[in-house]
């Protein structure tokens, strides 16, 4: 519960006692992986009390896990480093790692349950309003606790245009809170349609919320942040209204999209979408292109992938790679996995995916699983653009979540 409340501050208290106690910054920042690795033999002695092993060892879902988790150990004989090795094995598990430790613990303890999904709602209020405050602050006003360009930027722009300001809230950048405030948007949007549908009174804060997510969303100008949002609210409205949509209703809706599609190019030299959007200023001369360094890091990664079937070894890539000799960038989550734990890697991280989806999809009634479900491919699409998962706070808010309601759905099956 600690962990799950204290990830939406992970960024600015971690550079805050940084900064302060910089001899020990890495163990700073590593307080949510030291709480977990605590916590996993208190798990396997409830579980052992509570005799619950074999139920445990028949869901598939767990097994596909450990797999990935043992897979990671082997790979350590490609040797990057101790420090690289241990960023990477955190980065690349933690949120697994969280998600079985939440799963166990409402499965055995569901009274769990309503109170981490106020944490996360607690969590996404401070995160939404601090978004909107930082609008009205200087933009460098997060120096104050030790933002640097050492530690994590106070804020950034759009291609070095100063005319597009991205704030950070409380996450480590723009892209994790633009991924963040999409998906509690999309889980908002989830409890108004899902009420909608059953013709019940909609709460005025689920509107406000999905109003002020979306905002936020916006203010993020993270383009794959707009693509999750936009693809979450559209498997939302297909399965809850899909089959009251009439066929005229639905060549409507088609056609308007093709037309704001056809907007966005007829609209390009526009300052907002030639910048936000298409990220190409008319008046950067092509100084600096974030869309060219994308492609290049995505062919980049192809090529890594090709070339190493079995992967290169944990803490090879992102920011883990960063403490060896043998730095390397990819913006790509796929990617990063492949070139982590190689292709058998990529392969059970796509099943532990899928196995989650199908789950969460099998549970829609519930706004909570609908919600996750929607999110969850859009999260997905972020992950063709950036490294999602990479992000603690990102990371273990929705697979926390997941577990929460997977953790129960499962507790109902045993108990039947």
């Amino acid at each position: 519960m600690m962990i799950f409340g204290l990830i939406v501050l992970h960024a600015p208290l971690s550079v805050f006692f940084g900064s302060q106690f910089p001899d020990f910054a890495l163990i700073i920042k590593a307080w949510k992986e030291i709480l977990m690795v605590l916590a996993l033999p208190i798990a396997m002695v409830l579980i052992t009390r509570q005799q619950a092993w074999r139920r445990l060892a028949k869901d598939n879902l767990l097994w596909l896990i450990a797999a990935y988790v043992l897979l990671h150990g082997v790979m350590l004989i490609y040797w990057t480093g101790l420090e690289s090795a241990l960023a990477g094995l955190a980065i690349d598990l933690r949120y697994m790692l969280f998600f079985t430790l939440v799963y166990v613990l409402v499965l055995l303890y569901p009274q769990y349950k309503e109170r981490f999904l106020k944490v996360a709602a607690i969590g996404a209020i401070i995160v939404v309003a601090f978004a909107i405050v930082q609008q009205f602050l200087p933009n460098d006003h997060l120096t104050s606790i030790g933002y640097s360009s050492e530690t994590i930027s106070p804020y950034t722009t759009i291609d070095r245009n100063t005319d597009f300001v991205r704030h950070n809230s409380t996450l480590r950048g723009p892209n994790p809170l633009g991924a963040y405030a999409a998906s509690v948007g999309i889980l908002l949007v989830a409890f108004v349609a899902v009420r909608l549908k059953k013709r019940a009174a909609v709460n005025w804060w689920m509107l406000a919320g999905s109003v002020l997510a979306t905002l936020v969303t916006y203010l993020s100008y993270s383009r794959s942040a707009y693509l999750a949002l936009a693809t979450g609210v559209t498997i939302i409205t297909v399965t809850v209204f899909g089959r009251s949509i009439k066929r005229w209703q639905w060549a409507v809706l088609l056609a308007t999209a093709m037309i704001a599609i056809g907007g966005l190019f007829a609209l390009k030299d526009n300052s907002f979408i030639s910048n936000v959007v298409l990220h190409e200023d008319p008046l950067e001369s092509g100084q600096v292109n974030s869309n060219d360094e994308h492609l290049s890091s995505l062919q980049e990664g192809v090529s890594r992938m090709i070339e190493q079937p079995l992967g290169r070894g944990v803490g090879s890539t992102g920011s883990a790679s960063l403490l060896s000799d043998n730095g390397i960038i990819i913006e790509n989550q796929y990617l990063f996995v492949a070139h982590e734990v190689g292709w058998l890697g990529l392969m059970l991280f796509v099943a532990i995916f899928v196995v989650i989806l199908k789950r969460l999809w099998l549970l829609r009634a519930n706004p909570w699983a609908l919600g996750l479900f929607a999110s969850g491919i859009g999260l997905a699409l972020v992950g063709i653009l950036l490294p999602v998962w990479v992000d603690d706070t990102v990371s273990i808010v929705w697979w926390g979540l997941v577990a929460v309601i997977l953790g129960m759905s499962m507790k109902k099956v045993h108990e039947s």
